[in-house]
């Protein structure tokens, strides 16, 4: 069974019915580990199976549509705030369930584990795997959840999009952002727990999903190996990292969403659709560098055009190097008011922060060619 999420009037429900709603989750995940082997396990590969068990079926419910009918109105920020303050309850409430299974003798249990069957993972590895599948998909689910709310389109069948998804849950790319963000969020008894917890960099280059896997259990044995861990310590560690996941997706996804509708207003605005992609690209190339914040602006740009204007621009798709005289051509070869243009180049140039010196100069001469139009 896959539930869908809380409605908003359940955010603030009492502590017996989120015990509920977790005990419930905890009871569906239980299945799913019996049907792991210790191979799955040890070699990450529940995370894969794990991924499907938690998405396919949950995206096929949870839509915008499904975000509309219940929350008509309420603005995506306050939602989504609820939303993440919601999943680390329930995260440090399965914490302290899940506390038991937490000793020495567990973590020591999965690295011998070996090639056996389903039955043959011990009983303590069992239900310590329900603590990290719990709080996986809690995650998982989470981050999609947010992405929706923001309208930022993903598709869980498609692999670059799943990849994306589960970098946001999990925050990997490098410890940089839990070294600089969550240290501030969280108490100080906790900080070198969390970090430890974000501070494995070398996933950056491991796509597969069983290096997650692998990745995911290797954090929760950090819990497991501390002395005297304790329900408390299970508690803060659970909550106060889906807090930190849930506001890492909510500064991504949002963040995207920011560009995406940069984007919709710049082509609802211009009445030079292929010029403006010209325009854009050479602003974005005056760097040697180009920020994830231009790329994403661009794609979105190129795509909106498609849409609304029925327009693909071979000719730009296959530059190298632009050449800012073709530009120029371009801009001389236009008649009448060109503010738009001017106004996509200022946008464009703040998209990813200040205005650098190169931008500007690219902007003056822009500014100087509309003028003489």
């Amino acid at each position: 069974m896959t539930q869908a999420p809380p409605d908003v009037a359940d955010i603030d429900g009492d502590d017996e019915a989120d015990r509920k709603v977790v005990e419930q989750e905890q009871a569906e995940l239980k299945k799913f580990i019996k049907g792991l082997s210790a191979d799955d396990i040890k070699s990450g590969n529940w995370f894969t199976k794990l991924a499907a068990h938690a998405m396919n079926t949950y995206t096929e419910k949870v839509d915008w549509q499904y975000f509309q009918e219940r929350y008509e109105g309420v603005p995506a920020d306050a939602i989504v705030d609820q939303r993440i303050k919601m999943a680390a309850r329930y995260a440090a409430l399965e914490g302290g369930l899940s506390a038991g299974a937490y000793t020495a003798t567990v973590a020591a249990t999965i690295g011998s584990l070996g090639g056996a069957s389903p039955a043959t993972v011990p009983a303590a590895v069992a239900t310590m795997m329900v603590d990290v599948a719990f709080i996986s998909q809690l995650q998982l689910r989470l981050a999609y959840d947010i992405s929706v709310l923001y309208r930022v389109p993903l598709d869980v069948n498609d692999p670059e999009d799943l990849w994306k998804l589960i970098r946001v849950a999990f925050t990997i790319k490098s410890g940089e952002a839990a070294n600089k963000t969550v240290v501030k969020a969280v108490p100080a008894l906790v900080r070198p727990l969390v970090k430890r917890f974000y501070s494995n960099s070398a996933l950056a280059a491991g796509k597969a999903l069983p290096v997650v896997g692998k990745h995911l259990l290797q954090r929760n044995v950090i819990k497991i190996g501390i002395p005297l861990v304790g329900v408390p310590l299970a508690v803060l560690l659970n909550r106060y990292t889906t807090l930190f996941a849930g506001r890492h997706a909510q500064a991504v996804f949002r963040n995207e969403a920011r560009v995406i509708e940069l984007a919709e207003n710049l082509s609802k605005r211009s009445q030079h659709p292929q010029l403006m992609l010209w325009v854009a690209w050479l602003v974005i190339r005056a760097n040697a560098k180009i920020a994830d914040d231009e790329a994403l602006l661009m794609r979105h740009l190129v795509r909106i055009v498609r849409e609304r204007h029925q327009l693909v621009d071979d000719e730009l798709a296959r530059l190298v190097d632009i050449d800012p005289a073709e530009v120029w051509r371009r801009i001389d070869a236009e008649q009448g008011d060109l503010s738009d243009i001017l106004d996509v180049a200022d946008r464009v140039a703040t998209v990813d922060g200040d205005v650098n010196a190169r931008e500007k100069a690219v902007i003056s001469e822009l500014r100087d060619r509309c003028c003489r139009v």
